[in-house]
């Protein structure tokens, strides 16, 4: 609850427990007398319709609306609202519902966790310029609803699918939550809320709520994002416990206690203040409160915002702060931060108590500061906090016994009067420190308020309106005036006890006396001694003190009983003197109460037919009428009523078709079929008699019979239908019959085949059987038995099948298109769908080309096809052979690599690296980047100054404002190019990384603006289709930031052994090392186009200076030299990364004693062409051993006697190859005829290679699809960045008109396969520290470019002309769209990431890797992007209002003068 007026001061209760809280909002006086002590009584009024007892526990929080004095009570699962006199209007349930604390609304059967929950409501706000409640509950993670405030039954507003932006309460039952109404802007209605940090909750301790949808807000979305008022999830510094919030004087005041810090369990009060309109909460200030100068009672329990004083309770002492004093003392804790260091007479006296930094606070040296910011601004320091030297002290004003548990303050006759419940049920008047009086009760709960009279108090106890002054109970002046209860005074003229405003005349002298310096008029006697008041009387005086009492009777019997003489008037409902009416027929005198029973029936209810109304019990006497053809109780029908019912209808039959020899059931849908059992007296199925099984019927609507067996066939010279079919026909009594439009048909199931066709001896087998008519009866009378062994029927279905032929021939679409072509079946004609061009006319079945075969017209074309097919099957079965046996053989040696991979682990870079290879290793400088090697060039003289710069740097990039200004103004300038763009993405990404939260809210609001501008450009599709702006690469970042881990934990494996396998594939087969084409590829263009012959190597490799073992390597006869030392140093060092095996060019291999090298003297020359060397040519042989040694720099190179000529050699201007020479460069002295033999015969036909990418993939088929599966499985492991993504934009697809489904899928691919995976799989080295040969990224290419392909929608069609790269995977991509649209969909399908769990994870990733990482460096190149366009920037900062009141121009000044001298206007 809330308080919007001002209070003067502030009563605060506290205690060493966790208590609860009150508050209450009055009107605004001046309190002008002191404390006086005075002593009162209260009286209860109690309520005409009390609460059930067994829902008072469960009252959480009572809201009273001023305006119409409505209260309204939340409960557990219930709202209730009572009228101005207590009285329930309405009572709304509002749980349990289903729902766990772990399920992310919507809560759907997908959260298996979900139970019925039980509802705290925790919040209510009255919002009265729109008559609207503000309800907020526990379930849901705390989302709130808009009510109607007349009438709070009327939902007005819920909705559980906006994701955490809107969740304002708590899902904790123990976390607190206040809330004031507050506006922003006159067009904006919002409530700002205070509330306590639950596990499951957002960080933001303070929040803006907006309460009506505004631009891309909705209800309830917190409207100021980056909060620096907030809980760190990690490490639960403070645990606030909010107890109460109100406004006064512009600002918004917030009441808590929490603890100092970490190691303090002890908790604190403080009050919180902030401007009402500070939209960066950059004047948020907290203040601790002590009760006593020892601050012993510490806790608050209960603040009232009242009128005037605001009191302290704590314990049994109660405080009280005047709201000056305490706005004072805020002034100076403030003015410290800003103009003094944060020192008060030298001493500290502030801190900030959300930051995770300690740095010292900044001093700008402006007395005033603390005056011209009174609201902050985002260039000063934020939030801040009092230190405990520094705390407002008060001394208690009362001490009692117990604690006091609620408060509430009023102002009567200029004084103060403060009401205190208690733990014990009291009820205590307080007047400057005084007890008065109490009423006792149970426990009073924390709400403790005022009627919108201000004349009683409502108790929550009990629902109780109880008197703020209980006058009447003083029945002489004297002891009146001795209460010195400033609501109490003797009224003269009257001889009572009241308060002044009840005293008639009391305006003038003398005529209501309070002070106790007046005195008392005696009156010394009277006759009559009583007398009713509407009587005129003579009174005598004499000295009997007896008082006048005018007693009021509100219900009848205590009125007719009465000693007065009185009578009730039924009519008018009051009491009355006897001789005051003449008697009529409603006067009572005397009264006997009675009660009766009423029974209510509607005859309707379920009686839809004339059969079902008769049916009703007739004491009841409920008729047919057939007028309006309705059941009706009797006296309304005008009508007469008919004593037979209608002829009975059939509207359906269950099954429509059963076996010929009957005995099934059927069941027969319909009306007015009988009252009872008995009532049906014959029924046929088809001119079959059907025998009626009374104990299944139901009137009127349904009746079972079993069928017999079909009429027999009748004699064969008699035409007759081939299945006996008819009507049913059903009688009833009276001679009514029915007729059904529905035909049961006799016919017996045919089964035709069963699939498998074997099985089991032990059953458990799943058999389909297809054949005719398996449709008939029902599911439960058909039995199956397979070979005498019954068989349980699983379910029946019905397909309609139809045939298609596929006819495969040569040159189909040469010589007619598939409108001219003719096929024919027997005699019968065939519709022609297709015609399809085989894939090089080869490989019909492998690539599955299909063609459409004419009928032949020759026996010659006969003989030509089956010669082609019996051809075209060998080939298939030997390519199928080769990709068995390949697949086998790369299996077994991929199963000792996975050996291998268990105990090396895979070689997973670490964060930082991965970090860096995948931002900076694409840039221009490469390995050699600043942000790699982490090493810039700063004086020594100037990196304390340097370092202090790049701060405030940092500190102006946590700017909103500053950083979208910055970013816009960069890509407005026509030199900073895409490569500039991409590469200020990255180090904005390394800078930010401390803050991922910030960093992702700036790259949400930059896409928000790109999407609008794609889509009012209607070119919505090419969103992210290319990095060409900031946004883009940061997302390409924030990708790969969020599912680093996913990579680890899940893609990692499958996403290595590809490469693996891929790798080990290429090398099996010869390689050359100078075209880097291999005969094992799946790159077309990378494929080697000659038959090279080799042979399988297996080397006994020693490596020198590392121990006696030998370890055996497979190499090629064919592998140059080079090629050997890589495969050795790939299988010695199998076990260590790539980074930190030995460089291939410092070892060289020998054997025999001869040095091995690429060249050398006896290198094989071919005029000014030379060969690499191969073991081959140094005829190494299998099994041979050699010695793997490293290269002495320090040795002489003549020490050789052939070193200096070899070197000459070396050094010749040959051109070099390995296994083939390239065609177009054959010696120019070649130009005989036969030289052209020799060109043609060099000049492979590299078509009839093809099929080796056909084995190659084949062979790694299984590799690729446990990738793609990792990647596209939804059913899996899905990172909560995909989810979370994902959900965004489909939220803005919704809001935009013109975006559709494609639209939206090609976003999703942009933004994650095209954008993130497909990177991956190109360069496996950003993710595993290995290394990538340019012919393994040749093929890597392939695979990702089926990948990108199956994530697109647009079909491919293929033709003659299409690249092998694409026919090749042509098969698999249908299958693979699939994936991606069944991934797409089950992402959508999932549970929400809300706000808060992303948050949390982004969180946690700063926490992890953030002091890893070049930060410094990040932001010394960021500045060089500001150095650079310093002038423009300045400029466009000048030209932003929002800039300028945050003085960011000012501070980007400061920082260039620190960094680099340069000139500016400070």
């Amino acid at each position: 609850m809330s308080s919007d007026s001002g209070p003067d001061f502030a009563f605060l209760n506290t205690t060493c427990r966790l208590d609860i809280c009150a508050l209450w909002n009055i009107q605004l006086h001046t309190w002008r007398s002191p404390w006086t002590p005075m002593t009162m009584f209260c009286t209860a009024v109690v309520p005409p319709h009390a609460f059930p007892p067994t829902d008072r526990t469960n009252w959480n929080i009572f809201l009273a609306d001023p305006r119409t004095g409505r209260l309204y009570v939340g409960a557990v699962n219930a709202l209730y609202q009572l009228n101005s006199n207590l009285e329930v209007e309405s009572r709304t349930e509002t749980g349990p519902k289903r729902d766990n604390r772990q399920c992310t609304p919507p809560v759907t059967d997908a959260c298996e966790e979900a139970v019925d929950t039980d509802n705290h409501n925790k919040l209510l706000l009255v919002h009265s310029a729109k008559d609207v409640l503000v309800v907020c509950g526990s379930v849901f993670r705390g989302i709130c609803s808009l009510r109607n405030l007349s009438n709070a039954e009327q939902l007005l507003y819920f909705s559980d699918t906006k994701g955490e932006k809107s969740y304002v309460a708590s899902a904790e039952e123990g976390v607190s939550v206040v809330a004031v109404m507050s506006y922003f802007t006159k067009d904006r209605d919002n409530f700002t809320v205070g509330k306590g940090y639950g596990s499951h909750d957002s960080t933001k301790l303070i929040s803006t709520r907006i309460l009506q949808d505004y631009g891309d807000w909705v209800v309830f979305d917190s409207i100021i994002e980056a909060s620096a008022v907030q809980a760190n999830p990690f490490v639960l510094r403070y645990l606030h416990d909010f107890r109460f919030a109100f406004k006064d004087g512009g600002f918004v005041y917030f009441l808590f206690s929490r603890t100092l810090g970490v190691q303090d369990t002890k908790n604190f009060t403080f009050i919180s203040r902030m401007c009402e309109d500070d939209q960066g909460y950059y004047s948020y200030t907290e203040l601790q409160l002590n009760c006593s100068v020892s601050n012993t009672y510490n806790k608050v329990q209960v603040l009232i915002n009242i009128i005037i004083p605001n009191l302290h309770i704590i314990s049994h002492y109660t405080c009280m702060y005047p709201i000056r004093s305490i706005n004072k003392r805020l002034v100076d804790v403030i003015g410290a931060c800003y103009s003094y260091n944060g020192n008060i007479n030298s001493k500290s006296a502030v801190y900030s108590p959300y930051s995770s930094k300690s740095e010292k606070l900044p001093s700008l040296l402006q007395n005033n500061m603390a005056f011209k910011y009174k609201c902050g601004a985002e260039f000063l320091p934020s939030p801040l906090a009092s230190k405990a030297e520094f705390a407002l002290s008060s001394e208690p004003a009362l001490t009692r016994k117990g604690h006091l548990t609620a408060v509430a303050v009023a102002v009567e006759m200029g004084h103060a009067v403060a009401f205190l419940g208690t733990s014990t049920g009291e009820v205590k008047a307080l007047l400057y420190g005084r007890a008065l009086a109490e009423v006792t009760g149970e426990e009073v709960n924390k709400d403790l308020l005022f009627d919108s009279s201000l004349q009683h108090l409502v108790l929550l106890f009990q629902i109780t309106k109880v008197s703020v002054q209980a006058c009447h109970l003083k029945t002489d002046c004297q002891s009146c005036i001795d209460m010195k209860d400033p609501y109490c005074g003797w009224c003269v003229l009257e001889g009572k006890c009241s308060r002044k405003a009840e005293c008639s005349r009391s305006i003038e002298e003398n005529t209501w006396l309070w002070s106790p310096k007046q005195q008392c008029v005696q009156i010394t006697a009277f006759a009559p001694p009583n007398i009713s008041c509407r009587k005129t009387q003579q009174v005598r005086v004499r000295n009997v003190p007896t008082p006048l009492l005018f007693p009021v009777y509100f219900r009848c019997i205590s009125c007719v009983t009465s000693d007065w003489g009185c009578q009730w008037d039924a009519k008018e409902h009051h009491c009355s003197d006897q001789d005051d009416l003449v008697y009529r027929s409603h006067i009572v005198l005397s009264n006997l109460l009675s009660s009766s029973v009423v029974v209510l029936y509607n005859c309707s209810v379920n009686r839809g037919d004339c059969s079902l109304c008769k049916h009703a019990d007739s004491k009841y006497q409920c008729v047919w009428c057939a007028a309006s053809h309705t059941c009706v109780y009797r006296d309304l029908c005008l009508s007469e009523q008919p004593e037979l019912c209608p002829n009975p209808e059939i509207t359906d039959i269950i099954p429509h078709y059963g076996p010929l020899n009957g005995h099934i059931a059927v069941t027969i849908k319909g009306s007015n079929m009988g009252i009872k059992k008995e009532d049906i007296k014959m029924i046929t199925v088809a001119g079959v008699d059907c025998v009626h099984q009374e104990d299944r019927y139901s009137v009127s609507t349904s009746v079972v019979c079993e069928i017999g067996p079909a009429k027999r066939t009748p004699p064969s010279d008699i035409p007759f239908p081939s299945r006996n079919q008819g009507t049913v026909r059903i009688e009833v009594e009276g001679g009514r019959t029915g007729t059904s439009q529905v035909i049961f048909t006799y016919r017996d199931p045919n089964p035709n085949y069963v699939t498998p066709a074997k099985g089991p001896a032990a059953g458990g087998t799943v058999i389909t059987i297809e054949g005719e008519d398996l449709d008939t009866a029902t599911i439960d009378d058909v039995a199956v038995n397979v070979g005498g062994v019954p068989c349980e029927v699983e379910s029946i279905s019905l397909f309609l099948l139809g045939i298609y032929f596929v006819f495969q021939g040569r040159g189909f679409s040469k010589a007619m298109t598939a409108k001219e072509a003719q096929a024919f079946v027997g005699d019968a004609s065939c519709h022609v769908n297709i015609l399809q061009v085989c894939f090089f006319n080869l490989l019909i079945k492998l690539v599955a080309c299909a063609f459409i075969f004419c009928r032949r017209k020759s026996q010659q074309a006969e003989r030509e096809y089956e010669k082609v097919k019996h051809q075209l099957e060998n080939l298939e079965e030997s390519v199928r052979d080769r990709c068995k046996k390949e697949f086998t053989d790369l299996m077994i040696e991929m199963e000792d690599n996975t050996s291998d991979l268990s105990e090396a682990r895979i070689p997973f870079l670490d964060y930082k690296n991965y970090t860096d290879r995948t931002f900076f290793l694409p840039s221009k400088e490469g390995a050699n980047d600043v942000m790699v090697t982490g090493k810039i060039k700063i004086p020594e003289n100037r990196r304390a100054i340097v370092s202090q710069a790049l701060n405030q740097f940092s500190n102006l990039l946590n700017s909103k404002t500053f950083l979208i200004n910055f970013i816009r103004t960069l890509e407005s300038r026509p030199d900073f190019n895409a490569r500039s763009r991409g590469y200020f993405a990255s180090l904005l990404t390394v800078a930010l990384h401390g803050k991922l939260e910030y960093y992702t809210d700036i790259m949400r609001t930059l896409l928000l603006e790109l999407m609008d501008e794609h889509v009012q450009n209607k070119n919505p599709k090419l969103m992210l289709r290319r990095s060409e702006t900031v946004v883009e690469r940061m997302l390409c970042n924030w990708m790969s930031i969020c599912l680093y881990q996913f990579l680890r934990d899940t893609a990692g494996e499958p996403l290595y052994k590809l490469f693996k396998a891929l790798k080990h594939q290429v090398e099996k087969g010869p390689v050359d090392a100078k075209l880097k084409k291999a005969k094992y590829t799946l790159n077309d263009t990378g494929l080697l186009g000659d038959d090279v012959e080799y042979s399988v190597l297996t080397l006994q490799v020693l490596v020198h200076g590392e121990g006696p073992d030998v370890t055996p390597v497979k190499v090629l006869n064919c592998d140059t030299i080079t090629q050997v030392k890589e495969k050795i140093i790939d299988q010695v060092y199998r076990n260590l990364p790539y980074s930190q095996r030995p460089k291939v060019e410092k070892w060289r291999p020998g054997s025999t004693g001869q040095i091995l090298s690429d060249l050398d003297l006896t290198s094989q020359k071919e005029g000014r062409w030379k060969r690499l060397n191969t073991l081959a040519h140094y005829n190494v042989r299998d099994n041979a051993t050699l010695v793997l040694s490293r290269v002495l720099h320090t040795q002489s190179f003549h020490q050789h006697q052939d070193s200096h000529e070899e070197k000459n050699a070396l050094l010749e201007d040959d051109n070099t190859y390995h296994l083939v020479r390239q065609a177009d460069e054959i010696d120019e002295g070649k130009s005989k005829r036969g030289s052209m033999k020799d060109k043609a015969m060099t000049k492979a036909i590299t078509e009839i290679y093809l099929t080796r990418l056909l084995s190659v993939k084949g062979t790694l088929q299984q590799f690729v699809d446990d990738f793609f599966r990792s990647v596209l499985c939804s059913s899996l492991v899905v990172p909560p960045a995909v989810k979370y993504f994902f959900d965004f934009l489909d939220e803005q697809a919704q809001r935009h008109d013109n975006v559709d489904e494609e639209t939206l899928h090609i976003w999703k691919t942009n933004s994650l396969p095209m954008r993130f995976w497909v990177n991956m799989l190109r360069n496996p080295h950003f993710i595993f520290d290995v290394h990538v040969t340019e012919v393994v990224d040749a093929s890597l290419h392939v695979i990702a470019q089926t990948f990108m392909d199956a994530c697109t929608k647009s079909e491919h069609k293929l033709s003659r002309e299409s690249p092998s790269n694409k026919l090749l995977y042509a098969k698999e991509i249908s299958t693979y769209k699939k994936m991606v649209d069944d991934y797409y969909k089950g992402i959508r399908q999932m549970v929400p990431v809300s706000d808060q769990d992303m948050n949390t994870h982004l969180a946690e990733v700063s926490r992890q890797h953030t002091d890893k990482l070049n930060t410094q460096v990040a932001l010394h190149q960021l500045y060089q992007y500001a150095s650079k366009y310093y002038d423009v920037i300045i400029q466009s900062l000048d030209d932003d209002p929002a800039a300028q009141n945050r003085q960011l121009t000012f501070r980007l000044q400061q920082i260039a003068a620190a960094l680099e001298n340069k000139v500016t206007d400070l």
